[in-house]
This record gives structure tokens, sequence and C-alpha cells, in this order.
């Protein structure tokens, strides 16, 4: 398979036929809202045995989406790094999903997407930082510096080591039910 991505409307014809759809947002995310009869596998544990798990047989696409694209995005890299090609991203996430007027299960917990959840800690890190930094002695100042070059290797890399322990966070584990989640 050629195509690593699929706009929602392609996809909401895919979808009405039985496709296929991983979300791989946080077991957290999911809980609050995703699309019916969506499996979750969050980033974190997306593999090609995971994958397989979950496929009916062997050659059939799996779509993949998250809150905007990013995350199903870099599972379809994640996927075809290990030789697994039949994955495509939802192109936009659960944003366009929604903004097209698609079908949304709604459950009773809300959380922070964990995008947003990152830039809160490294605003709320950078702003305590300099604080310190300027009451308490100028060697606070190296926190700001490391969220500063930690937020521009994630850019350059497409990664994002505070992404990936926010996830792991008590907060973003979900009720498991639905999941495919350790």
């Amino acid at each position: 398979m050629d195509k690593k991505e699929i706009s929602v409307g392609e996809f909401y014809q895919l979808y009405a036929g039985g496709a296929l759809l991983i979300d791989v947002r946080t077991s957290a995310e999911f809980d609050s809202q995703h699309v019916p009869n969506a499996t979750c596998i969050p980033l974190d544990q997306i593999n090609r045995e995971t994958i397989t798990q979950h496929q009916r047989h062997p050659e059939e696409p799996v779509y993949l989406i998250c809150r905007s694209g990013n995350r199903s995005g870099m599972a379809v890299r994640k996927l075809s790094d290990a030789e697994f090609q039949n994955a495509v991203s939802v192109s936009g996430g659960m944003l366009a999903w929604q903004n097209a007027g698609h079908p949304i299960e709604a459950g009773p917990r809300k959380v922070i997407a964990l995008d947003r959840q990152v830039r809160i800690a490294a605003g709320a890190l950078a702003a305590i930082g300099t604080l310190l930094g300027l009451l308490v002695s100028q060697w606070f100042f190296i926190i700001p510096l490391g969220v500063g070059c930690g937020l521009a290797f994630s850019g350059i890399t497409d990664t994002c080591a505070m992404g990936t322990v926010l996830a792991k966070m008590p907060w973003n584990k979900g009720s498991d039910l639905n999941c495919h989640c350790k």
C-alpha cells in the first residue's frame, strides 16, 4: 500500500464499510471521546504485533487516528520502519472527524489532550525556572534553558520526550475498556 494518509471524507466511506480503525491517543483521551468501534492502542504501544492482533487478514489496511493527525502520522512511520506497510493515518484526526459531523462516542471523563498537557508543562517549567533564577539563584535558569532545548529537539526530530512521560501519568490512564493498554 503506497498511500500513508487519507482524508476524513475518504475514510468515512471505508469506516461505514467496516474498516479497522486504531486510535493511538492515550487511553484517557480515548475514554473521553472516540470514534465508535475504534480500538485504542496508545502510540507508545504501537508495533507490528499489536496491530496484527486486530487485523482480520494480513493484507487488511489499518487506519490510525489521533487528535490532530500528528501522532497517527508518527505511528505510520513507526510501523513502516518495522516493515508494516498497511498503516494509513486519518488526516486531521478527531478534530477533522468532529468538524465533519461524523459520529462520536463520548464518555463521562474529560481529559486535557496530550499536546496541551505538554504546552502547559513546558510553559510552567519555563516560568518557574525563570522566577527561581531571578529570585533565588541564577543556576535555576538551567530549567528554562533545558525546556527550550527540549522543545527545539522535539520540533527537529518530530518526537516528544515530555509527551511520552506525560502519557504514562496516572491521569492519562483510562478504564482500559476497549483499550489495548498495559
